[in-house]
This record gives structure tokens, C-alpha cells and sequence, in this order.
């Protein structure tokens, strides 16, 4: 099920590895393209007959808008245990992001110059929570409550409707937890082109978060300007580097728990050692026979799962490294030692007992990450992602008499004559 590279076959491996970061294809492009000028020109006429073509849904006009009542019934139908967890991640999500959320300065200097940044909250953003292969309630509470430790105002969140025509009533209890009122039954890459330009029921907002598939993901990107967004996330993926103290089941766990996501997502174990591989392969299969999701399991492992055995630890992290995993765990005597040399990774899980499982519903940091080796410049989704900062200048009389001249020569310099004149008339 999944296969042991070793030498010259790794880069074979590595290279196959690159096509998920492929361009999206020319077809792909042109339909969101197309459905974004559609939206655009007709709004909520084109958003229904998307839902109907894509989502196989009939929606009245009037009901593109989830009333609170739903949402509420939704709460009140779910079991009691499960709002319970809802709330306890939500805590813990929203304590992490509380602790390192930028704040506004101010500094004075003795000759009457003041310099700053005003941080303010985004004033309206969308959440985009997919509902297809499965429902992910975690993933709301991931993108909603940064947003609102950052002090959001208004959040919006968009959910494809099932055959019933309702989002998945667990999406619905999450948004009720969070006291989000505003929630549409709208998916795909018309959900996007409706939050970005407006249409006649849903506001166009500032930014939007939240993953989805690859229609989703091409939305986002040609949107961007238009509004901001979080990332273009590709299929989800870990790495596990792993020395000899291993537990392969522990191991295999972790990659098979990746692969059930999607018959694109990645899992790759790396490590030096023959006899940890060799066990981690036969407990991939083991594991693998009850998973009802198996077939998926299957084709991910069999395409984008790979166990890489390496000379040594140090060529094990320098892989790393170039995989820039979304998600990395370290299985190793010395984890703490090694997590210093690793430069790029979404989220890092240390020890036998961090499995992945523990970051996408409780611990409290966002299992919303960048993907594709693109943590090599990119960070998880936080609060600072939903503030935005303005610099704050003021100097006095005396400090711009002392600094007219080097100012005025660098105008000068670049042939800005107003500018020059800006600080002249002020200075004569």
C-alpha cells in the first residue's frame, strides 16, 4: 500500500511529489473565470444556477440566507457531548490566538516627532467551510475565532447546501456556538465570486478564509486583489521524521490519518532507519483493512505516500526542509534538538504522543496552513491575519527644520519638484 524509497528513487519520488504544485489546469481556470463575470453580472440568479448544476439543489431566491432560527435548531438538535467538545476547542483555539495578537504603539521623541501603528480589525470577512467529502465543523472554529479575537465585526460564512438543501447541520451548530448569525447555503467557486464582488443578498466582504477544493482554491486566487484572501491551500499533507526509537504503529497511525482526507493528500515518513521502515509498512497495511475510508486511503498512499529512507538524520532534515511540510511530526530521542535545524513547516507536532489528530480539533493553534512547500514563506492562519495597520507620522516644527534638507535633496534627487516644495513653503 505504501512503498519504501531508497538512493536514486527518492528523487524520482520527490519529482512526482512537484506535480501537486502543478499549475491549475487551463480548463479549471477559464470556468471559475467565467463563473466569477457571471456572479458579477447577475448575482444571486447566477449563484442559484450554479447550486443547481454543481450542488444538484433546488434554492429559492429568498433562501440563499440561513435564518438564525436553523441555526439555532441546529444547536438544539445536536447532542449535548458534541457542543460541549465544540466549546472546549473554541476556548482553547481562542486562548492560543489571544496571546500574540499585535497591538497599536505610539513613541514620542524629545524634539516633538511621533511615530506608530494604529492596528485596526478587518471590518467584514468571509469563511468559506467546505462540505463535501466530509464536514468540517473544526474547520470553522479554526477560521472564525481568530477573526473574532482580532475583533471582526462582521463575519460571514458560506457552506455548499446537501441534498436536502441544507449545509451540514454540524457546520450549523458550530456557527451557533460561535454566535455567528450570518451563514449562507452557497458553495464552490460561485460562494467565492458572491463574497468577493456582492451580490443582491450576500455583502461583499474584505477578505476571505478558509479552505476548499481545487474550484475553491482557484477562486480565491483570482479574486485576490479585488479582496484579500488567506492562502491558496493545495491537497493537505505530513511528513513524519523518525529515528530508530520510533513507534512504527504511532507512525503509521499519523499517515494514514493524513491519507483519509483526500485521494491527493500526502504522507510521508522519513528516516535512516531500514528496520523502521520496514515496520512502518507493514503497520500502514495493517491499520489500513478497517478504515471505511479506505479506498481513499489507498489511492493517496499508493500516488503521494512514500516512506524515504535516508543515510542519516542530517539528510532526513535537509529533506524536510525541501518538503516544507503543511503538517511535520518528530518521532525522535532528541525531537526538541532537531525541530532547531528545521527552517520550513506549517505546524510541528513533537513526540510520540503529538499526533496531527491533537492540532486539527484541540490544542488550540490553526490547522488552516500553508501547503505545497509554500511554508517556506508563509505562516499559519492567525490573528494577524484579520488586522491591518496604519503608520502614524508627526513632526513638529523644529524636527522638519532639521530634516528639510536631506529630505528635499533626496526629492530632488528622484526630479519630485512638489515634493520639494512640500517642505519649503513650510520651512521659508
Amino acid at each position: 500500500m505504501i512503498e519504501i524509497y531508497e538512493g536514486g528513487r527518492i528523487d524520482g519520488f520527490l519529482k512526482r511529489l512537484e506535480t501537486r504544485r502543478e499549475e491549475t489546469s487551463r480548463e479549471v481556470r477559464n470556468a471559475v473565470q467565467d463563473i466569477i463575470t457571471d456572479v458579477r453580472k447577475h448575482g444571486d440568479e447566477a449563484v442559484l444556477r450554479y447550486t443547481r448544476e454543481f450542488d444538484k439543489v433546488e434554492i429559492p431566491e429568498n433562501a440563499i440566507r440561513v435564518p438564525e432560527p436553523e441555526i439555532r435548531a441546529a444547536m438544539d438538535a445536536a447532542d449535548p457531548a458534541f457542543l460541549d467538545v465544540l466549546r472546549r476547542s473554541a476556548e482553547n483555539i481562542r486562548r492560543f490566538h489571544g496571546r500574540g495578537a499585535r497591538r497599536s504603539w505610539i513613541e514620542w521623541e524629545s524634539d516633538g516627532v511621533m511615530l506608530g501603528q494604529r492596528v485596526r480589525p478587518l471590518d467584514r470577512v468571509g469563511v468559506y467551510v467546505p462540505g463535501g467529502r466530509a464536514a468540517y465543523a473544526s474547520s470553522l472554529l479554526m477560521a472564525v475565532v481568530p477573526a473574532q479575537v482580532a475583533g471582526v465585526r462582521e463575519i460571514a460564512v458560506v457552506s455548499p447546501p446537501g441534498s436536502e438543501g441544507h449545509p451540514h447541520p454540524s457546520i450549523l451548530a458550530a456557527a451557533g456556538v460561535l454566535g455567528l448569525t450570518e451563514f449562507y447555503r452557497i458553495g464552490g467557486a460561485q460562494a467565492v465570486a458572491a463574497l468577493a464582488a456582492g451580490t443582491e443578498t450576500v455583502r461583499r466582504v474584505d477578505k476571505i478564509v478558509g479552505p476548499g477544493n481545487l474550484y475553491v482554491a482557484e477562486a480565491k486566487r483570482q479574486v485576490f486583489g479585488t479582496v484579500a484572501i488567506d492562502m491558496v491551500a493545495g491537497p493537505s499533507e505530513v511528513v513524519i521524521l523518525a529515528d530508530e526509537t520510533a513507534d512504527p504503529a504511532f507512525i503509521a497511525a499519523d499517515l494514514l490519518a493524513q491519507a483519509e482526507h483526500d485521494p491527493t493528500a500526502s504522507s510521508v515518513c522519513v528516516t535512516p532507519d531500514a528496520a523502521l521502515a520496514e515496520g512502518v509498512r507493514g503497520a500502514v497495511a495493517e491499520q489500513a483493512e478497517p478504515l471505511h475510508r479506505k479506498p481513499i486511503v489507498a489511492a493517496s498512499l499508493r500516488v503521494w505516500g512514500g516512506i524515504l529512507r535516508v543515510k542519516s538524520m542530517e539528510e532526513a532534515v535537509d529533506l524536510v526542509n525541501r518538503l516544507a511540510p503543511e503538517h511535520l511530526g518528530i518521532h525522535a530521542k532528541n525531537a526538541w534538538e532537531l525541530v532547531e535545524s528545521v527552517r520550513h513547516a506549517g505546524a510541528i507536532f513533537l513526540g510520540d504522543w503529538s499526533p496531527e489528530t491533537v492540532g486539527d480539533y484541540w490544542a488550540g493553534p490553526n490547522h488552516i496552513l500553508p501547503t505545497n512547500t509554500t511554508a517556506r514563506f508563509s505562516s499559519p492562519l492567525g490573528t494577524d491575519d484579520f488586522l491591518k495597520t496604519s503608520s502614524l507620522i508627526s513632526w513638529s516644527r523644529r524636527a522638519l527644520q532639521r530634516d528639510a534638507e536631506p529630505i528635499m535633496k533626496f526629492a530632488a534627487m528622484e526630479g519630485l519638484d512638489a515634493h520639494v516644495n512640500a517642505v519649503r513653503k513650510r520651512i521659508e
